[in-house]
């Protein structure tokens, strides 16, 4: 594996900030985030006035975003890059607690692709969303975490990117569970909170060890430091740990790391993606396939400097990633939640892209993530417009012979299902193959998952048609009561829709590995483009396509009872992927019975017992006493008169004998 301990591995991010082109529209970035935050601001204090009308306050904003977005992606190409300060917070001796950006071309492409996405939502969300009692705060939410994510992916120092890490999940939990009276979206956006607090422990943990290791958080410094300090090692068990000396950087790369498990929904913290479907299909597009959940992705590739000086980091990312893609697939081929398929598709694309910068083909990850974005995005719109279409219907089971109802997004949807199956001359179809191509060309272990990322290009292409067939082709199984009122939603989402369907097959010819690889120097398989290795990968991920699509037709199409009859004689095979390998009951019975137990006894034997019993204690102690008192108190002045007497006779003696 590519492990890039070489003295320059550094340079390719560092050189671009340390002497910046002056930019010509240098004072346009700020207007990038602020324009978002001003649409939350004013649907958030107004949205109650404004109401139906919230999309013309948010929708401009962020358009203009994405011309911003756009200009600086231009201007990154032209060669302007740079790094600066905009607001200090606080200083204490070394410490410097500040907002920066860091424009660089990972900044330029994070930019487009998320205000290109978080455009088309908006638009898309007019019609969506129309009627909704929530419509303004719906729109204020989804202001709010577009702010949060480009003030992430514009971060110039590790504190900041934690600070809107956080609060792109505040936006995710508040847009899970946007229909609150529904118990399970109340439940879903609970699961997605603690899970992902569960990763950002551990990358808080690796926050403070990269202050107290290099006394900085500024990206610059910290390569600088990390590069210096790479032979430093700590012993996990103290004094007793003997012969567990780890590499400083190990620790921290994977304390880091464990935040984008969560945020990007790895093995073992992928459980919170797909119940996140609850909420609204727009944010599911937007936070749940193209945006935050690439937060983590965006996260190693941002740190490369540091993950390339620690072999033993990358190997635990490249093989997280790798069983994160199979286990995702594996589940994905048995759901009959339309969305619930696609989420998990995007748990397996995540994988992809987590075990390529694993690798160290970190623009290859990127790349792909740029695809999947487009593409994924539109298959969660058109899923959305489907739910719509059958009057809140997800059950695929319950569809069926809709593409002469719904041409657009019949057509749409099919252009997505083979980019995401990596049909020949569509985006996935480029940037997958560059995926494996780096993989196989980064060593053994890339070599291995490269060929357990072709066998998930088989399922992938399988369970993307499978999706086609059963919802679009064959009978209807639609209510009848519905039938009769199915039709093309309105201009607003059919729009976006078509827009995607175009850049799901443009983004794959826009050379992002060429544009990207200069800012990493070790990317794994600089020249892996070429000979017969990068052919036959090339042609087998093709035939693993193309495969997976006519096994689909022939499963689907031409013998629809063959998945009942693999069902019931598979029977434990086919339970195990419909129940998602059993991993929600594992930790059902492993951690939240064991917790609730634990918490039971805790308050029975410690808060009734002990606490309640101590202050009970001390109340019943005082009425005793008042009780007892009470007894003194006759009314009878011979009685007065002798305690009277007694306490006189009790001073004299104390005061003759003492």
């Amino acid at each position: 594996m590519v492990n890039g301990q070489c003295a320059d591995s550094i340079a390719g991010i560092s050189l671009s900030t340390q002497h910046p082109a002056v930019s010509t529209i240098s004072m346009t970035y700020e207007f990038i985030p602020l324009l978002p935050l001003v649409s939350f601001l004013i649907l958030g204090l107004f949205g109650h006035w404004i109401k139906d009308n919230a999309h013309l306050v948010a929708v401009p904003a962020v358009l203009v975003s994405w011309l911003l977005s756009l200009l600086v992606f231009f201007d990154v190409a032209g060669g302007h890059q740079t790094s600066f300060p905009l607001y200090t917070w606080l200083t204490s001796g070394t410490l410097d607690i500040h907002i920066g950006f860091s424009i660089d071309r990972l900044t330029a492409v994070m930019l487009l692709l998320v205000t290109t996405v978080s455009s088309l939502v908006h638009i898309y969300t007019i019609g969506y969303m129309r009627g909704d009692p929530g419509y303004a705060r719906f729109f204020s939410y989804i202001a709010l975490f577009t702010f949060s994510m480009l003030m992430l992916v514009m971060a110039d120092n590790l504190l900041q990117l934690f600070i809107f890490w956080e609060a792109v999940g505040l936006c995710s939990y508040l847009l899970i569970g946007h229909w609150y009276d529904r118990p399970a979206a109340c439940a879903a956006a609970t699961k997605a909170f603690i899970v992902n607090r569960v990763g950002d422990f551990g990358f808080m943990l690796g926050l403070l060890l990269v202050w107290y290791s290099f006394g900085s958080l500024d990206y610059q410094e910290m390569f600088a430091r990390a590069h210096e300090s790479a032979g430093d090692a700590i012993n996990l068990l103290g004094p007793f740990g003997g012969i567990w000396d780890v590499s400083v950087l190990t620790v921290i790369c994977i304390l880091l790391f464990t935040g984008a498990i969560g945020k990007s929904a790895q093995v073992p913290l992928h459980v919170w993606l797909p119940d996140a479907m609850e909420g609204p299909t727009p944010i599911s597009a937007l936070i749940h396939a193209a945006t935050m959940v690439t937060a983590g992705v965006f996260m190693v590739a941002r740190l490369a400097p540091l993950y390339n000086l620690s072999p033993t980091a990358m190997t635990v990312v490249a093989i997280t990633g790798g069983v994160t893609m199979v286990v995702g697939a594996t589940i994905a081929l048995t759901q009959t939640d339309i969305k619930r398929v696609v989420a998990y598709s995007t748990v397996s694309q995540l994988g992809y892209m987590v075990m390529a910068c694993g690798l160290g083909a970190y623009a290859s990850g990127m790349y792909h993530l740029l695809t999947h974005g487009a593409f994924k995005a539109l298959l969660f719109l058109g899923c959305g417009s489907v739910i719509i279409a059958l009057h809140h219907e997800q059950d695929m089971r319950r569809m069926g012979g809709l593409k002469n109802k719904l041409p657009v997004t019949y057509w749409t949807f099919v252009v997505g299902s083979l980019a995401l199956a990596g049909f020949p001359l569509t985006s996935g179809f480029f940037s997958k193959d560059d995926l494996l191509i780096s993989a196989w060309s980064s060593g053994p272990l890339g070599q291995v998952l490269t060929v357990l990322g072709l066998v998930t290009a088989l399922m992938t292409a399988f369970y993307s048609f499978r999706l086609v067939f059963v919802t679009f082709w064959g009978p209807s199984h639609v209510d009848p009561h519905h039938v009769d009122h199915i039709h093309e939603p309105s201009s607003t989402m059919t729009i976006p829709l078509i827009i995607l369907a175009l850049l799901s097959i443009v983004t794959g010819y826009l050379g992002i590995p060429e544009f990207l690889g200069p800012m990493f120097e070790t990317e794994a398989g600089g020249a892996a483009h070429e000979g017969g290795a990068a052919i036959g990968i090339m042609v087998a991920a093709t035939c693993m396509g193309l495969l997976g699509i006519a096994g689909a037709y022939y499963v689907y199409v031409l013998n629809p009872s063959l998945p009942d009859r693999f069902a019931q004689r598979w029977q434990s095979l086919y339970r195990a992927s419909l129940n998602k390998w059993y991993v929600d009951e594992a930790y059902n019975r492993t951690i939240v019975r064991p917790t609730f137990f634990a918490a039971t006894e805790l308050w029975k034997r410690v808060d009734v017992n002990v606490v309640d019993g101590a202050v009970n204690g001390v109340a019943r102690a005082i009425a005793w006493g008042g009780w007892m008192l009470r007894l003194l108190q006759s009314g009878q002045t011979q009685h007065y008169a002798l305690g009277m007497a007694l306490g006189a006779v009790a001073i004299f003696t104390m005061f003759f004998f003492f």
